[in-house]
C-alpha cells in the first residue's frame, strides 16, 4: 500500500513538468534605419499584474553580428496564449505565446522579427573624428586671433616679414640708447674708447639687460 502512495505522489509530482515543452522565439532586430542591432540584449518582461508571466521575466538572449537573436522558455498549455513582452533597448514588443502554431511551425520556433523606432548610436570613430575637427578649428581660430594682434601693430608686423626690431642698449656714458650691434661702435666712434675697452663695457650692459629680464 505504502508502495501505491510513493508512486501516485511521484506521478503527481512530475506529471506537470512533463507537460512543459520548449518555446523558442527567435527573429532579427534592427534600428530604424534597418542596421541590425549588434551584440545587445533582448529580454523578456511583463505585462504589470501578469503574475503568471514571472516565471519567465528575465529570460534573455544576445544579439549576433547581424542582428538575429533566440529567447528559449518552457511552457506548458496553461501558458498558452499568454502575452509576454520583448524589450530591446527600453523599447518593448508584445509576443503572444501560441504553442500549437510553435509545434506546427517547421524548425519548432516562433519568428518575430523586432524594428526599433530608435536610430543606431553614434560611432565612435565619427564621434572621435568629431572632437578631431573641433579641436582643429579651435586651435585655427586662435592661430589666426594671435596672428591678427601681431599684425595689427608695426612691431608685430615687422617680425611677422622676418624683420625682428633690434635690442636696444643705453650707454652708460652719455644715456643714449643704441642698437645692439651698433653698441660698440658707438663706444668707438662717439666716445673714443679703445675696442678691447668697449668690447668690455658691451659685455657688461648687456649682462645687465640679461639679468633684469630673468
Amino acid at each position: 500500500m505504502r508502495r501505491v502512495i510513493v508512486a501516485v505522489l511521484l506521478i503527481v509530482l512530475i506529471a506537470p513538468s512533463a507537460q512543459a515543452e520548449t518555446y523558442r522565439i527567435t527573429g532579427k532586430a534592427t534600428f530604424a534605419d534597418s542596421t541590425p542591432v549588434t551584440l545587445d540584449y533582448v529580454y523578456v518582461q511583463c505585462i504589470p499584474g501578469d503574475f503568471a508571466c514571472y516565471q519567465y521575466r528575465g529570460a534573455q538572449s544576445i544579439t549576433d553580428a547581424y542582428g538575429y537573436y533566440s529567447i528559449v522558455i518552457d511552457v506548458t498549455e496553461d501558458e498558452d496564449e499568454m502575452d509576454i513582452l520583448l524589450n530591446l533597448r527600453g523599447e518593448n514588443f508584445t509576443h503572444t505565446i501560441d504553442i500549437q502554431a510553435h509545434r506546427d511551425s517547421s524548425n519548432n520556433q516562433m519568428v518575430q522579427d523586432i524594428r526599433l523606432e530608435q536610430n543606431p548610436p553614434p560611432s565612435g570613430v565619427f564621434l572621435g573624428f568629431g572632437c578631431f575637427i573641433v579641436l582643429f578649428t579651435l586651435v585655427f581660430v586662435s592661430v589666426l586671433l594671435r596672428t591678427g594682434r601681431r599684425l595689427s601693430t608695426r612691431e608685430g608686423r615687422m617680425q611677422f616679414m622676418g624683420m625682428k626690431q633690434a635690442r636696444m642698449l643705453e650707454c652708460p656714458t652719455c644715456k643714449q640708447m643704441v642698437a645692439q650691434h651698433e653698441f660698440v661702435m658707438h663706444l668707438i666712434v662717439d666716445h673714443d674708447m679703445e675696442a678691447f675697452e668697449a668690447g668690455e663695457l658691451s659685455g657688461r650692459v648687456m649682462r645687465r639687460t640679461w639679468s633684469e629680464e630673468e
